[in-house]
């Protein structure tokens, strides 16, 4: 075996992506039966699976569209200010649509490799992509070497206009292309809760940032010999306006909570888990609705562990984003949610100089420091 100051994790990097497999590949053939290959644990990230601690004052809430919409609006405003998480039950969404989409997921990553490698590339090709990402972090703007996460991703985009999806399997394409029909009403509807719970009218978010979900992640974590070794993600905060999020019973997503404040996204806090719900779907905010909301919502960090040694987890999310992405389109605090009171936090900027911030800023950290509005 070569010595660790000889192991070149470039070269490493480059073989992995040749064999076109993802993780799923090295379980399949044995490679990490016993322990995990250096690609996925050379790096100079913090220690990543230090456990969740118990917090009896932490809870997800939950929204039940069923109650009266003043009730329903109460919820929402409370959960997104404290938590920035939330389940919502009684969504209209139907169970067996939700399952068909998991079962999907979890069939497309378990083909046999000579199907599934067809589709591996870390770029698009059309509206579809299957790969396993790397993760590039920066320590005082110094960039790392990549790391591999524990994980396999199918990223399909809806829009705009006509996706391209006519090269995935027929029975993975209409199982998610139904879910994420079905997935877009439940976002409008969401999109106008949030406003109405903002307090600037139904429709104000939609006028402002016209949210659409188009871009769809479909992650698959196969089980590991060592799971506390390896990031299903690391920790970071999403950038748009909020995701959807559904996951199967087992486990591995956790929020950073802060006792008192719900958490902020600015380190500290402790680790709990967010336990799966069934039939609940799990809404989080994202950092575009923390500048729009001027800081009234939260956007908090959360990762993925990996929790088995001998069951892969399956999720599904669908980030509904702003459509409006001109260089004449700029975002910032809703002006009336901005007073002598409460100044603005942030500044204005285009989605360009947004995303921009967060590649910057590496994946570890809240995409939008460097937008904040500093005091004198």
């Amino acid at each position: 075996m070569a010595a660790a100051h000889d192991y070149d994790a470039e070269a490493a990097l480059a073989r992995f992506h040749e064999f076109r497999a993802g993780v799923r590949g090295l379980v399949e053939s044995g490679v990490a039966a016993a322990a995990v290959p250096p690609l996925f644990t050379t790096s100079t990230m913090p220690t990543p699976q230090a456990p969740a601690t118990p917090s009896s004052s932490f809870t997800v809430p939950v929204v039940d569209l069923s109650l009266p919409r003043s009730d329903t609006v109460a919820l929402v405003r409370a959960a997104a200010r404290s938590r920035g998480f939330f389940h919502v039950t009684n969504h209209r969404v139907p169970a067996g649509i939700v399952a068909s989409a998991i079962a999907a997921v979890r069939a497309f990553h378990e083909q046999p490799l000579a199907a599934r490698s067809a589709f591996y590339s870390l770029h698009p090709v059309g509206s579809v992509a299957y790969s396993t990402i790397p993760i590039t972090q920066q320590q005082q703007g110094v960039v790392d070497a990549p790391v591999l996460p524990w994980r396999d991703s199918l990223r399909v985009r809806f829009g705009p206009g006509e996706p391209e999806l006519g090269n995935l399997p027929a029975w993975c394409r209409d199982a998610l292309r139904v879910y994420q029909r079905l997935l877009k009403g439940f976002g409008e509807e969401m999109a106008w809760l949030l406003s109405e719970a903002l307090g600037v009218g139904a429709g104000r978010l939609e006028q402002e940032l016209r949210v659409r979900g188009w871009l769809m992640a479909c992650h698959y974590y196969p089980p590991c010999p060592e799971p506390a070794r390896v990031v299903g993600s690391l920790e970071h905060t999403d950038p748009g306006v909020f995701t959807v999020l559904v996951q199967d019973s087992v486990g591995g997503l956790q929020v950073r909570y802060h006792d008192g404040d719900g958490g902020g996204g600015d380190g500290g806090g402790v680790w709990v888990d967010v336990v799966p719900v069934a039939g609940a779907l799990l809404v989080n905010i994202g950092d575009l609705l923390k500048v729009v909301s001027n800081d009234e919502f939260k956007s908090v960090e959360h990762r993925v562990v990996i929790k088995s040694k001998q069951d892969a987890r399956v999720s599904i999310a669908l980030f509904f984003n702003p459509a409006k992405r001109g260089d004449s389109d700029r975002f910032g605090p809703l002006p009336e949610l901005v007073t002598a009171e409460r100044p603005a936090r942030y500044g204005n900027f285009t989605f360009f100089e947004f995303m921009s911030s967060r590649r910057k800023l590496g994946h570890s950290r809240s995409s939008i420091q460097r937008l904040k509005v500093t005091s004198n």
